[in-house]
């Protein structure tokens, strides 16, 4: 239906014809008994039928079968004079294709003619189900990394449990060797402090999600210090130097049983990947940049090619060094720890030029 304004406007006419013509949504005219009046080349060109084709046959047709029986619904509304703004359906093309179109509709009850203009929007509704697929997959994958930390931690306790009753039946007043009762009291402290980590991961993962693991104020130093203590003997024979400068800032609110775990793997790695024929020094410090509380540790080990590992770095079975203990599993974990409690995690680092890390807090 053409105003009666054109018809005395010749140039309007022409441009309204023009509009039509050239542009890339899809324009059309629907009568009330389900056909299409007038379609524009755009409409044509996605679904692969000609003008006449289109004309010629009935609305539904053309609509994907799924969803013919929601969109009657919708036209039902329209043949009421109720205007239809950003509803969904899918078409069909000629080829076989399955597109996208989101309609705005404007019924027109004098002529019995609905007006509509429709969007191509098959590109994003692709984008959404990929994300939807990527979220199902997380969300798999983390419920399994729950069940395989669970699982290691709870069978973990009994054998750490069974060690720690040997040392308790253990009389070392019938030991004389210094040495030995030395290596003994160490491998008690390794042993309990195993066991409490253990305890800790088993009550995070029954009490809550790891996706909202609860914090709290914690104190770096005392965190650090118990790391150092299960790692005594690795640090002793290692010949290994750590410097400690707190004084920034010695607390923040975190969760301690994830802080010593970043610990523990930063320092193991540290002492893993020195420099040959080097004893491994490692330097923990705080610092304070526009309010926000940074941890900052470095090392003088080997370091990393930054180029070439780009964002692989903090990736899952990730290795870069060949090395017979590397897993790929604690940068990734010291990652997920930092971000998933809302911080974040940076790595400045050159071939054996060392590595520092910048774990901010939030």
């Amino acid at each position: 239906m053409i105003d009666q304004s054109c018809t005395r406007n010749p140039a309007a006419l022409l441009n309204k014809e023009l509009f039509f013509e050239i542009s890339h949504d899809l324009l059309c005219i629907a009568g009330y008994d389900g056909y299409f009046k007038l379609v524009n080349p755009a409409f044509s060109k996605l679904l692969g039928y000609t003008h006449e084709e289109l004309l010629s046959e009935p609305i539904d047709s053309f609509i994907y079968p799924d969803d013919r029986s929601l969109t009657s619904i919708y036209r039902e509304k329209l043949r009421q004079s109720i205007p239809l703004l950003n509803y969904e359906n899918r078409y069909v093309t000629k080829s076989g294709e399955v597109v996208w179109l989101s309609w705005t509709s404007i019924p027109r009850d004098k002529e019995r003619q609905v007006f509509a203009i429709a969007k191509n929007v098959t590109h994003t509704k692709i984008l959404e189900k990929d994300r939807n697929e990527l979220l199902t997959n997380l969300t798999k994958i983390n419920q399994d990394l729950k069940q395989l930390t669970y699982t290691t931690s709870h069978d973990l306790r009994s054998p750490v449990s069974n060690l720690l009753s040997v040392f308790s039946l253990l009389d070392t007043s019938k030991i004389e060797d210094a040495e030995t009762l030395e290596f003994i009291s160490i491998l008690k402290s390794a042993t309990e402090s195993l066991k409490d980590s253990l305890n800790q991961y088993v009550d995070i993962l029954v009490q809550k999600d790891l996706l909202t693991v609860r914090k709290e104020e914690i104190s770096l130093s005392k965190s650090l210090d118990k790391v150092r203590l299960s790692l005594r003997s690795l640090i002793e024979n290692s010949k290994a130097t750590i410097h400690v400068d707190f004084s920034a800032f010695d607390t923040v609110q975190f969760n301690a049983a994830y802080m010593e775990s970043i610990f523990l793997n930063l320092i193991t790695n540290s002492i893993k990947y020195v420099i040959p024929q080097h004893y491994p020094v490692i330097y923990v410090r705080t610092k304070l940049i526009d309010g926000a509380r940074q941890l900052i540790f470095s090392d003088e080990g080997i370091g990393f090619n930054l180029e070439a590992v780009k964002d692989r770095v903090f990736g899952l079975n990730q290795t870069f060094h060949n090395h017979i203990d590397a897993k790929g599993i604690g940068l990734y974990l010291v990652h997920s720890q930092i971000t998933s409690l809302g911080g974040n995690i940076t790595l400045d680092s050159k071939p054996n030029q060392g590595a520092t890390f910048v774990l901010t807090f939030r």
